[in-house]
């Protein structure tokens, strides 16, 4: 598995300063979480490792290469893969045309037969147990079942790490049990960061956690020293003087 190297990175727009010299790694197998209150800059940062926004200053390495330049499609194909807060499944199709489009764009490069694409839908499925969704349109599933789809897509494209944005927004409490599951069970040494509001999901599932407060990372690491930070519970939770 590749290793994700921040290194001092800097995002403006214009005079505002949203992300203030930013330095983390992630390497094989880690379980972190990015939290803070709204306006910490989450969303710029998590679109600045995704290719979505290219940052000001600073570097951003994976795997020992400077990707900062690519597109997130160049690094969607070196393995850093993500998936979205808000849906974006393929409406009108079903659960297993959205899995093959996935599969076909990963293997596209290497000319893959048929059984190929067949294999790796297959197994798309099968890891997030959605096989039996496999001939509903994704318009008819509840919002819990899109979240696992949005994974299979994200796992089909063969991540090297996996950016998971907010996966359990707008679910209802019924259906976060079964997103938390699907989430534990990644593959082990697959390196995940996880951007989510839901601090029972986050304290129950990451094994690390890196603090964000005015763009800049205030604290990192497992979540008992977070938990008991007098710093961290006065800027995000609110406690304290």
């Amino acid at each position: 598995m590749k290793r994700l190297q921040l290194q001092a990175v800097n995002m403006r727009f214009g005079p505002l300063h949203v992300t203030r010299d930013v330095s983390f790694d992630i390497s094989t197998g880690e379980r972190a979480a990015i939290i803070g209150p709204n306006g910490a800059g989450k969303t710029t940062l998590v679109n600045i490792i995704a290719g979505e926004l290219h940052h000001t200053s600073g570097q951003i390495l994976f795997d020992g290469e400077d990707v900062g330049t690519l597109s997130v499609a160049q690094r969607a194909q070196r393995g850093l893969v993500r998936t979205f807060q808000i849906s974006r499944l393929f409406t009108g199709l079903t659960v297993e045309e959205n899995v093959r489009v996935a599969a076909l764009h990963r293997k596209q490069e290497n000319k893959p037969s048929r059984d190929d694409i067949d294999t790796a839908v297959h197994a798309g499925m099968s890891k997030l147990q959605i096989s039996h969704l496999a001939h509903k349109e994704v318009d008819s599933l509840s919002l819990g079942e899109k979240r696992l789809v949005e994974l299979s897509l994200a796992l089909t494209q063969s991540p090297s790490l996996l950016l998971l944005d907010e996966p359990a927004a707008g679910i209802p409490r019924s259906e976060s049990r079964m997103v938390l599951d699907a989430v534990n069970a990644l593959p082990s040494d697959l390196p995940v960061i996880l951007i989510e509001h839901d601090m029972d999901l986050v304290f129950s599932w990451a094994k690390r956690i890196i603090v964000l407060a005015g763009g800049a990372v205030l604290k990192d690491g497992d979540p008992q020293l977070i938990a008991a930070d007098e710093h961290v519970q006065r800027i995000y939770f609110g406690r304290g003087e």
